[in-house]
């Protein structure tokens, strides 16, 4: 008797790549219970999208019924201010259409065009600092300083500070790895909290009393039809920042960079027209987007994809399942081609959630991609396949050793 394939994150090899697990999934088993972690299962990019657009799902995984959200719960009760206060992340409207107006104003497109002539400054210093050396690992060198220098310098954190923030933010996203969180990490996570809470509280007092030109200060200025932001909020949207800017950003400059190197037609493609950088990023956030997967608890009974959902149960969408959908993408949805544009692909999400930071992400990929392939016309990977890390949610390599 053949059995469905399953959706199971915690397989061997899974992680280094599950998109043979996506393809068969959505062939064989596109919606499906999973019972070890009690949700529903979605693979399709007409399901994934419903779920995330649609106005019975909240975001709010503390409303769910199942052991995890209890466990959640726990988990978070420790998490100081962070746990205080809603974050856009984790909130439904109202609350999260006050948040995300209040805190939008400084991730517009123009504001985001404006930092532009900065980041490339720092990519260009970053690269010559990796040619002076004649090779690099593309993580340590680009992809992992940039957005943490983009975003301390966005919030107003002073160079010195860099290394301790990028720290703390390692160790809070290390609690996102789903369900099974061993207690060592929940513990770093928890005094990372503390840490940011120690550093940060006295900058947002300050700010109150001595606005500058920095993304705090407006955030404490932010104001929108009398409302504004409390202290414990601002606190929560600057780690949110922080965290989901880096993390994510950083895996879609290595993992874009290692998937050009493995297909040399198409990185040749980029280099005799640098200016498809914009359509390339696209498609490599289809292609291997950092972020695999999310999940949203329905409010009331719903019917998706066929299958009826009660009250309280999760529907975990695979963004880089419905990205792969050939009901969506066609004959192609496998193969990378950067003159594909897909500008209506998932890994960013979708509906009220639809990231904020996407200006941000895509400016910093596109220039630090297409900075990396004009400077470097050989460049090359040392390995033959790069180690995997992160987590089954958010995933990227570990190390990517170049030369040129």
């Amino acid at each position: 008797m053949v059995t469905a394939p399953t959706f199971n994150p915690f397989a061997p090899g899974f992680l280094s790549d599950p998109y043979p697990t996506y393809r068969a999934l959505l062939r064989e088993n596109p919606v499906s219970w999973e019972p070890m972690m009690e949700m529903w299962i979605f693979t399709r990019y007409e399901d994934v999208d419903a779920i995330l657009t649609h106005p019975n799902t909240s975001a709010d995984r503390r409303s769910a019924r199942n052991r995890f959200a209890e466990m959640a719960r726990q988990q978070e009760q420790n998490f100081g201010p962070f746990s205080r206060a809603p974050t856009m992340l984790t909130s439904d409207p109202p609350v999260h259409t006050r948040l995300r107006k209040l805190v939008s104003k400084a991730f517009t497109p123009r504001a985001v065009e404006d930092l532009r002539p900065r980041i490339q400054e720092i990519v260009d210093g970053l690269l010559d600092e990796a040619e002076k050396q004649g090779s690099m690992d593309l993580v340590t060198a680009l992809a992992y300083p940039l957005p943490v220098i983009v975003i301390s310098e966005m919030l107003g954190v002073p160079p010195e500070d860099r290394a301790m923030f990028k720290k703390w933010s390692d160790e809070v996203v290390a609690t996102l790895g789903g369900p099974f969180i061993g207690p060592d990490v929940l513990e770093r996570a928890r005094l990372a909290i503390d840490g940011l809470a120690d550093y940060l509280v006295p900058i947002i007092r300050e700010r109150r009393q001595h606005p500058r030109a920095d993304l705090i200060s407006a955030l404490v200025a932010a104001e929108e039809q009398g409302q504004v932001l409390s202290e414990d909020e601002i606190f929560s949207t600057a780690i949110l920042l922080l965290i989901a800017g880096n993390e994510t950003t950083t895996h879609l400059i290595d993992n874009a960079t290692y998937t050009l190197l493995k297909h040399p037609d198409q990185l040749a493609v980029l280099r005799e027209k640098p200016e498809l950088i914009a359509s390339a990023v696209e498609e490599l956030l289809r292609f291997i987007g950092p972020v695999q997967l999310t999940g949203r608890v329905m409010k009331e009974e719903t019917v998706i994809g066929g299958q009826l959902m009660e009250p309280g149960q999760v529907g975990t969408v695979l963004l880089g399942a419905a990205n792969h959908d050939p009901d969506k993408w066609g004959p192609t949805a496998d193969a990378l081609d950067i003159t594909r544009n897909p500008t209506d692909h998932l890994a960013l999400g979708d509906g009220i959630h639809f990231c904020l930071g996407a200006p941000l992400a895509r400016a910093e990929a596109q220039i630090a991609i297409g900075s990396l392939v004009r400077r470097f016309p050989k460049l090359r990977m040392e390995v033959e396949e790069p180690e995997w890390g992160g987590t089954f949610i958010i995933r990227g390599v570990k190390h990517l050793p170049l030369s040129w």
